[in-house]
């Protein structure tokens, strides 16, 4: 009788456990909470925030460079660049975003 049992159970498992699993959680990734419109404009207000203090940084840098001839900023030239070209990036990704949503 047990010889029996053994089989039924996976087959069980394997027809009813495992498409159970798989739908439970496509269920649950479909009801997921997504972005809303406030929280776009959040970030937005964010990254422009972020911008101008990065504008602000480089001002106070420049500042206190032309005062003082010893002081080194602590964000390096050459990262400087790098720095631009992930800016430029994304500034291209938000614009996308804005052209997309219209």
């Amino acid at each position: 009788m047990e010889d029996v049992l053994v089989p039924i159970g996976v087959v069980g498992m394997l027809f009813v456990g495992l498409p159970w699993l798989i739908l439970h959680y496509i269920t649950n990734w479909k009801t997921a909470p997504t972005l809303t419109s406030g929280d776009e404009a959040l970030l937005e207000e964010l990254y422009q925030l972020a911008k101008r203090l990065d504008e602000r940084m480089d001002t106070v840098e420049r500042l206190v460079a032309s005062d003082n001839p010893e002081f080194r900023p602590a964000r390096m030239v050459p990262d400087r660049a790098t720095d631009n070209v992930k800016l430029a990036e994304l500034d291209r990704l938000v614009a996308e975003q804005k052209e997309f949503r219209k």
